[in-house]
């Protein structure tokens, strides 16, 4: 399927990408006509983002987020950010704690509340709107929630977060992660009895050269 390998297409659409800034539309069209000629259209379909990214334009938006603790799921994570709602993350953090919100679905007060303040929660699909979520981690102080698909077999299709009818607003960032990813986090917090998981927020995949090789093993590609 990967025209070249994986790997190969990575390090092609990285060359075709770098100094397009500056070069506008025409490189833009340079770089997908590289691409598409050396490693086929899975490969430009796959990479495009960053391709478009390098370019001030947006097709999809991924943002990644690397597990650090515990280590049996150190990967890096691809999550989708809210379309019309929430706010962007202005500044990287090295270290901070990922809690899962109790109860998961987090649509009213949570239990755990205390241990989401100034941290990222971790939140179940369902009960209630993916806004009604964020707002309910906003007011207890966190700094951005993860919600999950509550299809734990979800490896592969993100579903696009948008506002409900209520005309209410978020500012805290909101991101959509696979439901593979996220019951494979709370199983290894659940086997360890570990309250929280530590990660880092957000994570430049373009200067990681064993990008491919911290994917998580379960998630196709």
């Amino acid at each position: 399927m990967w025209a070249g390998g994986r790997g190969s297409c990575q390090a092609k659409v990285g060359r075709a990408t770098r100094g397009g800034a500056a070069g506008g539309n025409a490189a833009l069209g340079r770089a997908l006509e590289m691409v598409r000629g050396a490693a086929g259209w899975c490969c430009l379909v796959l990479w495009l983002p960053a391709c478009v990214a390098a370019h001030g334009f947006r097709i999809h938006d991924y943002l990644y987020f690397q597990v650090l603790s515990p280590g049996d799921i150190r990967y890096i994570f691809t999550a989708t950010p809210a379309k019309d709602f929430g706010g962007i993350f202005h500044t990287r953090y090295e270290q901070i704690h990922l809690v899962p919100a109790e109860p998961p679905e987090a649509c009213g007060e949570l239990s755990n509340g205390f241990f989401i303040q100034d941290q990222i929660a971790l939140v179940e699909r369902g009960g209630c709107s993916f806004l009604s979520k964020t707002r309910v981690v906003q007011e207890h102080g966190g700094r951005a929630v993860i919600i999950s698909d509550n299809a734990v077999d979800n490896d592969s299709f993100y579903v696009e977060m948008i506002q409900d009818s209520t005309q209410r607003t978020a500012d805290i960032p909101a991101l959509f992660l696979l439901g593979r990813d996220g019951y494979m986090i709370r199983r290894s917090l659940e086997q360890h009895g570990l309250p929280w998981a530590i990660i880092s927020i957000p994570v430049n995949v373009t200067s990681i050269p064993t990008f491919e090789l911290l994917q998580p093993p379960w998630t196709f590609w």
